[in-house]
């Protein structure tokens, strides 16, 4: 499936990536190596057909080989036994749900059952598996010295509060309910399960304000939550629930950390408003240009990748690893989390409603150009006036995707969609085998195969 202009590029990357497992006695220059061989460029660069650095590049063949591509292929033929990622840590899953219900806890009847609302369905809990899944497998890579402290402290009393409750004046009928007991398994430490719950309570966040921003009715097989209480309360019950992922946020004592966290949520606004433009300029009767995408893969870093990213790196952060395996963390999380909306990309236009629990092709409806017409309207300059007026006009809806449908947009963006699963693996190359390893390999992998 060829990318059209630059897919060289992209394809010479995606080999320069592609890391065997090395083995948990690697030397740490070959480790620091390995993680700088397969750090992303920016989107840009993805389209220009410039030669790379002779230095990086020649590292990366040194420690190349052909395992992640292998991978990907035996996997989807299934030629490989498949790895469930839930069941590795099925211990954490279990007590998610209940203990994100217990920090939503408030003593309003309605605001209580409005922020609980999409804690009633079952959810994918896809950004929380993915955390404990880093945690699990960080547990077993070279630690940082100096982050053991403040690795002690976020664990220390991720429920205790740091101000008077008096002056707090937040009521929760749920707090001082014991959470789940204690696991004797120290590989995921308690500031890295609470940090899984916090990355789910923004993602709910954030859902709750999509879907009145998108004026929604449906989400998960169920009436959206603006449907079902009103615009207002919709809107409230995600501030509340990103009030309260702060002060689980804050009460990790873990300085980087909140950091990373809390400009996710600045990300999440910011993708929004990148989102209400299909180019920078938002011209009338835009051309296509490289920048066009560049544009497009920034918002959907901010919006999709960003949490993803940032939450991998605070789990890694959290266990006291070095800075190559925080960073790789990070890089895993960033180029999964671009796979991972390229491929929800490309199902608005495949899949139907009750495939989606959402309508089908609601992108062209929300007048928002995603990657397959972006790559269809290079070849089809057609696409521009009715990218420039947001698919308003009658029929623009369905012209559009009828030309989507006719070139090879949806090839191009799987195509693109693997090349960022490639890169998220071998971000993780360097880490010691174990079933976590495997199981991201697997969420990657799962990622591409995905369905809705």
């Amino acid at each position: 499936m060829p990318l059209g202009t630059g897919s060289s590029v992209v394809r010479r990357v995606g080999r320069a990536a592609r890391l065997p497992r090395l083995q948990p006695s690697t030397c740490s220059e070959c480790l620091r190596t390995a993680t700088l061989a397969v750090q992303i460029p920016r989107p840009r660069a993805l389209f220009h057909s410039g030669r790379p650095r002779p230095s990086a590049w020649a590292a990366a063949v040194s420690v190349a080989g052909n395992i992640v591509s292998n991978a990907i292929t035996r996997a989807a033929k299934g030629e490989m036994p498949s790895v469930d990622p839930l069941r590795i840590v099925a211990k954490e899953m279990k007590f998610l749900t209940g203990n994100i219900r217990k920090l939503l806890g408030s003593g309003h009847p309605s605001l209580d059952r409005a922020a609980k609302y999409y804690t009633q369905a079952e959810g994918k809990h896809v950004r929380p598996l993915i955390v404990l899944l880093m945690s699990r497998a960080t547990s077993l890579c070279p630690k940082a010295p100096q982050r053991q402290q403040a690795t002690l402290q976020a664990s220390a009393g991720i429920d205790t509060s740091i101000s008077p409750l008096s002056i707090l004046s937040d009521f929760n009928p749920a707090a001082g309910i014991e959470s789940e007991p204690a696991h004797a398994d120290a590989d995921i430490l308690p500031s890295q399960r609470r940090l899984a719950e916090i990355t789910e309570l923004i993602h709910t966040a954030s859902l709750l304000h999509d879907d009145v921003i998108d004026h929604s009715v449906s989400r998960r097989g169920a009436p959206s939550a603006n449907l079902e209480f009103g615009n207002k309360m919709a809107v409230l019950a995600g501030d509340f629930l990103l009030g309260r992922a702060s002060v689980a946020l804050a009460r990790l004592r873990h300085a980087e950390v909140i950091e990373l966290l809390a400009t996710v949520i600045a990300n999440l606004v910011e993708g929004e408003f990148m989102q209400l433009k299909n180019t920078a300029r938002d011209e009338t009767n835009p051309k296509w240009s490289e920048d066009t995408l560049t544009y497009y893969l920034q918002k959907t870093y901010l919006k999709t990748a960003s949490l993803i990213s940032k939450s991998c790196r605070a789990a890694a952060l959290l266990g006291g690893a070095d800075a190559q395996t925080v960073d790789a963390a990070y890089s895993y999380g960033r180029n999964l989390g671009l796979a991972f909306q390229l491929v929800d990309d490309l199902l608005d236009y495949t899949r139907s409603e009750k495939e989606l629990g959402k309508p089908a092709g609601a992108d062209l409806e929300l007048g928002l150009a995603t990657a397959p017409l972006l790559f269809a309207w290079k070849t089809i300059p057609e696409l521009g006036a009715l990218v420039g007026r947001k698919f308003a006009n009658d029929g623009d809806v369905e012209r559009a995707r009828d030309l989507v449908m006719q070139s090879d947009g949806i090839e191009q963006t799987r195509a693109l969609a693997e090349e960022y699963a490639e890169k998220a693996i071998a971000a993780i190359s360097p880490f010691p085998d174990s079933e976590a390893k495997d199981g991201l390999v697997e969420m990657a992998i799962n990622t591409l195969k995905r369905k809705k």
